[in-house]
C-alpha cells in the first residue's frame, strides 16, 4: 500500500489505556490528554470519566480546539462498578442505566460524538437468550437517552466469553443480531470490534470483521496473551505489539487491516476510526508503547 495511511483511516488512541493511572478519572488527565491532542499522527482520541468538573470543563475546551473525533469509553465505568446491561437483577440493570445516563451528559459535556460500552457477564446458556432481550432493551434505553440530548451514538464493544471479561458478547455474530434488534429503532447504533479480542474470541480477523462489516462502526487495534496461563500478561491486558508471548504483531495487523480493507471500513478517502488500545506494563513507559505502537501500524501499513 503506498498511499499515505491517513487518507485511508483517522488513527486513534484509547488515553485512558495507554495511561493508566487516569483510567479511575484521576490523575494527570488533562496533561496526557494534552499530549496526544498535540500528536499530529492522531486524529481521533477516547476518553472516559473525568472526576474533578473543573478539570472537564478545561479538557473540553482543549478537545474543541484540536479538531479529532472523540469517543467516550463508558467501560472503565462498568467494570469497576461491575454495571450489568443484562443483569437478570432488575433492580442491577436499573442501576447500570442510571449510571451509564450520568455518563452520557458527561460525553456530551466534553464534545464526543459516540459512546462505548460492553455488555455484562454471560449468564450461561440456561439464561442466553433472556439476557440477550435485557441488553437489546437496555442498549434502546441509552440510544434514546443519548438522542434526546443531541447526534452522539452508542457503540458497543465486543469481548472474549471465556477467558477474561467471559462476557454475554461475546461472539461476532451474536453482536450482528443485537445491532439488528437496535437498529430497528435507533439506526446510528454501531459495533467495536477489537484486534485485541479476537484471539480470546478464538475468531479470525476474516471471520470477524465479515461477519460484522455492515455493523462495524469503530476499530480497535492492540495485543494480548492467550496461550501462556502463567505469563504475567494473560488475558485482556493490551500488552505493546510483539510482546513474548503475545498474540499480535505486524502478520497479524497487517491482516485485520487487509480485511478492514477488503469490507470497505479503511481505504482512500475513507475516515473510519482505528485506534490503538495499548497499555504500558512494568518497566514500560506510555511514551515508548505509543512510538511502538506508530511503528508497527506503519510497517503493516507498507506491508499491505
Amino acid at each position: 500500500m503506498n498511499s499515505d495511511l491517513h487518507t485511508a483511516m483517522k488513527v486513534g488512541i484509547v488515553q485512558f489505556m495507554a495511561y493508566p493511572e487516569t483510567m479511575s478519572g484521576t490523575g494527570p488527565v488533562l496533561e496526557t490528554i494534552s499530549k496526544i491532542v498535540e500528536d499530529e499522527f492522531f486524529g481521533a482520541i477516547e476518553i472516559t470519566t473525568i472526576a474533578d468538573a473543573a478539570v472537564r470543563t478545561d479538557v473540553a475546551r482543549l478537545l474543541a480546539s484540536a479538531q479529532m473525533v472523540i469517543g467516550y469509553g463508558a467501560q472503565p465505568i462498568q467494570l469497576s462498578g461491575k454495571l450489568d446491561l443484562n443483569a437478570l437483577d432488575r433492580e442491577q440493570r436499573q442501576k447500570a442505566i442510571n449510571r451509564l445516563k450520568v455518563a452520557i451528559d458527561e460525553a456530551y459535556e466534553l464534545g464526543a460524538q459516540r459512546f462505548g460500552v460492553l455488555s455484562g457477564p454471560y449468564p450461561g446458556p440456561e439464561h442466553e437468550q433472556e439476557a440477550v432481550s435485557l441488553l437489546v432493551d437496555s442498549l434502546n434505553q441509552l440510544c434514546a437517552y443519548a438522542a434526546s440530548k443531541g447526534a452522539m451514538s452508542i457503540v458497543l464493544e465486543t469481548f472474549d466469553r471465556t477467558i477474561d471479561k467471559k462476557a454475554l458478547i461475546g461472539p461476532n455474530a451474536l453482536a450482528v443480531e443485537v445491532s439488528r434488534q437496535v437498529r430497528r429503532e435507533h439506526p446510528s447504533f454501531g459495533l467495536m470490534l477489537d484486534l485485541s479480542h479476537l484471539p480470546l474470541q478464538f475468531e479470525t480477523a476474516q471471520q470477524a470483521l465479515t461477519v460484522a462489516k455492515d455493523h462495524l462502526v469503530h476499530a480497535h487495534i492492540g495485543n494480548c496473551v492467550l496461550n501462556d496461563r502463567n505469563h504475567p500478561l494473560y488475558g485482556d491486558l493490551h500488552p505493546r505489539f510483539g510482546i513474548e508471548g503475545g498474540e499480535n504483531d505486524v502478520p497479524e495487523l497487517v491482516e485485520y487491516l487487509r480485511v478492514l480493507q477488503e469490507i470497505g471500513y479503511i481505504g482512500e478517502g475513507k475516515q473510519n476510526v482505528v485506534a490503538f488500545e495499548v497499555r504500558p506494563h512494568r518497566g514500560e513507559t506510555s511514551a515508548a508503547v505509543i512510538a511502538n505502537a506508530k511503528r508497527t501500524l506503519i510497517e503493516a501499513w507498507a506491508r499491505l
